[in-house]
């Protein structure tokens, strides 16, 4: 089960997702779900389209059993499989 505290360590497909900071200002507030991850990218289903994100050059906001949470992209840029076991910073909002 995916939680606040172990989201880094789990797959991300599936999961809605939106970008609350990034280098490129015109994608800040994209969001959609996401429907495949690789080691730097994440491919989103947007009311636009399929779009492909860098994963590091972004901050990143997940809602997961009703709380919101921040990742910075350099936390997930890895495989998802490369990922179990490491603990990344996370921030919850209340």
């Amino acid at each position: 089960m995916i939680t606040e505290h172990n989201i880094t360590s789990h797959e991300l497909i599936g999961l809605h997702a939106q970008i609350t900071d990034s280098s490129n200002s015109q994608i800040i507030g994209l969001n959609g779900t996401i429907t495949d991850e690789t080691k730097s990218m994440i491919i989103m289903n947007t009311k636009n389209g399929t779009k492909m994100i860098v994963k590091s050059n972004n901050n990143w906001k997940f809602t997961v059993d009703g709380k919101e949470i921040i990742l910075n992209g350099t936390q997930i840029a890895k495989r998802s499989f490369d990922r179990i076991g490491g603990r990344a910073w996370h921030q919850t909002l209340d």
